[in-house]
C-alpha cells in the first residue's frame, strides 16, 4: 500500500505527476525503516535525518513529525489490513512538480510513503570493492537523496560477481561505505568504522551500534583494510548488523560472524528488544 499526499491506495494504483522533480532530476530525499510489530523502528532518528537531508537540498517537509508519523502508521495499517506482514516502510519527499531542468517550481513537495513485506537477508553476506568513489566534497554529501543511479550501477556489478553489496572508497582513497550500508572492520581486535568526514551516510543503525559497542570512527581506513580484516560487517535499517563472510571472493580471516561482530549483533538485538524508538 502507498500513501501519496494524503491518499492511500494499492501500489499499482499509486500516481505522482509525470513532471515531478523527484523523477525528472532526482530532487528528493528518503528514509527506509524496518517495521517491527506494526511500528517503524527508530522513527525519531529517521525523521531527524530526513530533515537534515531536506535542509541540504533546501526543501521543507509539508507535514510536521506528528503528521508524518500518523501517515506512516496509517500506511502500515492499510497494508496489514490486506494480510501483508509489513517489514519495511519507505518515506520519500520530492521537490514536487517542476520544469524539465534543475530549476524548481513554487509548489509543495510530494510525499510518498510505501509499506511492504520485508525481505530476509542470509545469515552472512559477501561484498565486493568497486573502482567508483564517493565524493566527500559533494554538495549533497551526507544527505540521503533519491539520486541513486551510481548506487544502481555499483550494486549491479556486485550482483554479477555474486555479492550483495558494493563497497566504495572516497576521492582520497579512504574506505567510505556501501551502496546502501555502512561498513565496520576489525583489525588487531579493534573495531573501526569510517568517520562521517569520509562522506559516508550517517546511518541510523551505524549510529545505534556506535552507542552500544566500543568502536573507533576514523578516516584512516582503506579498501585494503577491509580486504585484510579479521572480520567485518555491514549495518543498515534492513540488514541490522550483517556479518561479512568474504570480500572480493576471499574469505575473512575469522569465520563470520567473528567475536566482535557477534558482540555487535547481540548488543543491537538487546537494544531493539528494549525500545522500538531508541
Amino acid at each position: 500500500m502507498v500513501w501519496v499526499d494524503g491518499t492511500i491506495v494499492p501500489a499499482e494504483d499509486a500516481r505522482i505527476r509525470a513532471l515531478d522533480h523527484g523523477l525528472i532530476v532526482g530532487d528528493g530525499v528518503f528514509e527506509t525503516m524496518k517495521v517491527v510489530g506494526g511500528t517503524p523502528f527508530a522513527a525519531r532518528r529517521h525523521l531527524a535525518r530526513l530533515h537534515r537531508s531536506l535542509a541540504t537540498l533546501g526543501l521543507t517537509a509539508p507535514l510536521d513529525d506528528r503528521g508524518l508519523r500518523a501517515a506512516m502508521g496509517a500506511t502500515v495499517a492499510a497494508a496489514e489490513a490486506t494480510g501483508t506482514e509489513v517489514g519495511r516502510l519507505r518515506l520519500t519527499i520530492t521537490g514536487g512538480p517542476g520544469p524539465l531542468g534543475s530549476d524548481r517550481s513554487e509548489v509543495p513537495p510530494t510525499v510518498v510513503i510505501a509499506a511492504s513485506a520485508g525481505t530476509p537477508w542470509a545469515a552472512t553476506t559477501e561484498v565486493v570493492t568497486v573502482p567508483w568513489v564517493r565524493n566527500e566534497r559533494s554538495a549533497i554529501a551526507g544527505a540521503k537523496t533519491t539520486s541513486y543511479a551510481e548506487n544502481v550501477v555499483a550494486l549491479q556489478v556486485a550482483h554479477e560477481r555474486g555479492a550483495s553489496e558494493a563497497i566504495m572508497a572516497n576521492t582520497v582513497g579512504a574506505l567510505c561505505e556501501g551502496t546502501g550500508s555502512n561498513v565496520f572492520v576489525v583489525r588487531g581486535g579493534r573495531l573501526r568504522t569510517p568517520s562521517l568526514s569520509t562522506g559516508c551516510l550517517a546511518g541510523v543503525t551505524r549510529e545505534l551500534v556506535l552507542e552500544v559497542v566500543d568502536c573507533e570512527e576514523t578516516d584512516a581506513l582503506t579498501l585494503d583494510d577491509l580486504r585484510d580484516a579479521e572480520e567485518a560487517f555491514l549495518t543498515s535499517s534492513t540488514r541490522d548488523v550483517h556479518p561479512i563472510a568474504a570480500v572480493d571472493g576471499s574469505a575473512m580471516l575469522n569465520v563470520a560472524p567473528g567475536p566482535r561482530t557477534a558482540e555487535a549483533m547481540a548488543a543491537f538485538a538487546a537494544l531493539e528488544a528494549r525500545t522500538i524508538d531508541p
